[in-house]
């Protein structure tokens, strides 16, 4: 996908995972051990870019679905590219803001992910999550300098947290994903 090394053991092929790159590997290397991607598992993804992390998801849930919604053409071009090589991933040209465009083909998923650089993530997270199944997982990646350059990180991660609380869902993880991501962290919720 991004160049990668691909070693072989067993004739089973591996792909290294760079914490850099992604945010959920960050997540895993920084001690994160909330993990619903399933095989069969259905994921929303939200900010997909262009593929990177959105392809380990692919790998990881073979059997699922996983629909990637990117609203940057440029982006989404590669996304797409992805997409043709891979039969369970479904990308979606769109706006993470407006789930009401594209909800209708989505349905209900086990989980959702949400990776996007916008002021009001958490109120974008929390119009998504009506997608979730009940049991379901909601991992908010946190950009803390998106949300609010001023403000200290901890205090950003701290207001993402109460904001999802407040709205009903279970926190189960709040984990910055430094040194990999920094200003970055990882909210974990359930749905009840």
């Amino acid at each position: 996908m991004y160049g990668e090394s691909l070693p072989v053991e067993a004739a089973v092929e591996y792909r290294r995972w760079d914490a850099n790159r992604s945010k959920l590997a960050a997540y895993l290397k920084c001690g994160g051990r909330r993990w619903p991607f399933g095989e069969q598992a259905s994921v929303l993804y939200l900010g997909a870019g262009s593929g990177t992390t959105v392809s380990h998801i692919s790998d990881v849930c073979a059997r699922g679905l996983i629909t990637a919604v990117e609203v940057s053409s440029r982006s989404f071009r590669n996304l797409l590219t992805l997409a043709e090589r891979r039969a369970n991933l479904v990308p979606v040209l769109g706006d993470a803001s407006k789930p009401q465009t594209y909800a209708g083909r989505v349905g209900s998923v086990d989980v959702v992910y949400q990776d996007v650089a916008q002021r009001d993530q958490e109120s974008i997270f929390l119009k998504n999550l009506g997608m979730l199944r009940s049991g379901g997982t909601g991992f908010l990646i946190v950009k803390a300098r998106s949300a609010d350059v001023t403000a200290p990180p901890t205090r950003v991660f701290a207001a993402a947290k109460e904001a999802l609380m407040s709205s009903g869902f279970s926190v189960m993880d709040v984990r910055s994903l430094a040194p990999f991501q920094t200003d970055h962290a990882a909210v974990v919720v359930t749905k009840p």
